[in-house]
């Protein structure tokens, strides 16, 4: 990201933060950052083009700068890569100050991490995890993951106020391309098979070893008595394929001995434990598909496919798409917006009739260029 476009979205969000959060409060700003599509305007209002490399990534580190300086009671921890790691150690900053109970919402953070990577799966890995917070105690999580296979990325939306929950339906949006299908075990109507998947994963190692052997058989073809149901061979085999179109099928022993001993009692506590991941995961369902004929949802949860034609370009976009940033116009929307702040601290109601101003007003046909 240049400098010179840089310091124009710092400027340009945090004019927009503030009226935000004046306007509807810290939760007003919250649920808007749990909206994809509000979230996708604001990328594209600072400059942003709507599929970009960055989109997600830039637009959430210009936030999280932002509400550092601004200190609107609204903080952000995580980012990108090694920063998503950070995410605990700066939770508990911030709770501290905050008062707030740090480890429930270190927990928060990588159970909405590790649903967004083990209980539902589409082949896209997390690489961009942010976690914005207020001082009620009220969280937004946007998080990102990349599917290498078609070079597309997915964004998932989680919003406290709207989860009841954590496994089953959480998200408060997902923007992504529509799969023909992906492993969903947090659908709403798949309760038995999450009762299931949290006992089979403390069953005993050697028998889940079996059962996973059996499951591969049978999609060879092999008859076998411990099947819960007969598979036409075809069948079987398109079930296992489609497992391992999402990665391999491999159980990590030291993880189920640590289920085991723990005895998780729910599918939140199966999903936290150190070493469970997507190639265990698959295993395990794939054993509950072939063997006991119990079955996760395979409809893929997105929200929100993205759509460029939904959304305005200010200023236009740093990849040039619909048109390259036009410098002259981000300033001078700076500038103005500045002025309707210093405004608005003597008369709260104007930006209100601007607002109205700007609802009736319409561009000229000449401007109306097509994209």
């Amino acid at each position: 990201m240049p400098y010179w476009l840089a310091s124009r979205m710092r400027k340009l969000a945090r004019i927009v933060v503030r009226f935000i959060v004046e306007e509807y409060g810290t939760l007003g700003l919250l649920e808007r950052l749990a909206d994809p599509v509000w979230f996708q305007a604001l990328n594209n209002l600072i400059g942003m083009d709507w599929d970009s490399s960055g989109s997600t990534t830039v637009t959430s580190g210009i936030l999280k700068e932002v509400l550092q300086r601004e200190q609107v009671g609204v903080w952000a921890a995580g980012g990108k890569g090694a920063k998503s790691r950070a995410t605990p150690t700066e939770l508990r900053e911030i709770c501290g100050k905050l008062g707030l109970d740090s480890e429930s919402y270190v927990k928060a953070s990588l159970l909405v991490a590790k649903v967004d990577t083990v209980a539902l799966q589409a082949g896209y890995q997390l690489y961009h995890h942010m976690f914005f917070v207020d001082s009620e105690g009220r969280w937004t999580v946007v998080q990102q993951g990349m599917n290498p296979a078609v070079k597309m990325a997915r964004r998932y939306h989680w919003f406290s106020e709207e989860i009841n929950n954590f496994t089953v339906e959480p998200h408060a949006g997902i923007s992504g391309v529509r799969a023909s299908f992906a492993l969903n075990t947090v659908a709403r109507k798949v309760d038995e098979y999450r009762l299931a998947l949290v006992d089979l994963a403390k069953d005993n190692i050697a028998s889940v070893q079996r059962d996973l052997m059996t499951a591969l058989a049978v999609s060879r073809g092999f008859r076998t008595l411990v099947s819960y149901r007969p598979y036409d061979r075809k069948e079987a085999a398109q079930i296992v394929r489609r497992y391992r179109s999402l990665g391999k099928l491999e159980l990590n022993r030291e993880a189920l001995k640590l289920a085991k001993e723990l005895s998780a009692s729910s599918y939140d506590e199966l999903l936290l434990i150190r070493g469970l991941g997507p190639s265990t995961l698959r295993a395990l369902s794939l054993v509950l598909e072939l063997v006991y004929d119990v079955h996760p949802s395979w409809r893929d949860p997105v929200t929100h496919p993205p759509d460029p034609f939904k959304f305005a370009y200010a200023v236009g976009g740093k990849d040039g798409v619909p048109f390259p940033v036009d410098k002259k116009t981000y300033d001078e929307l700076i500038s103005l917006l500045e002025k309707l702040v210093e405004k608005s601290r003597g008369d709260k109601d104007v930006v209100k009739r601007v607002t109205i101003l700007t609802k009736k007003w319409s561009p000229p046909p000449e401007d109306k260029v097509p994209t």
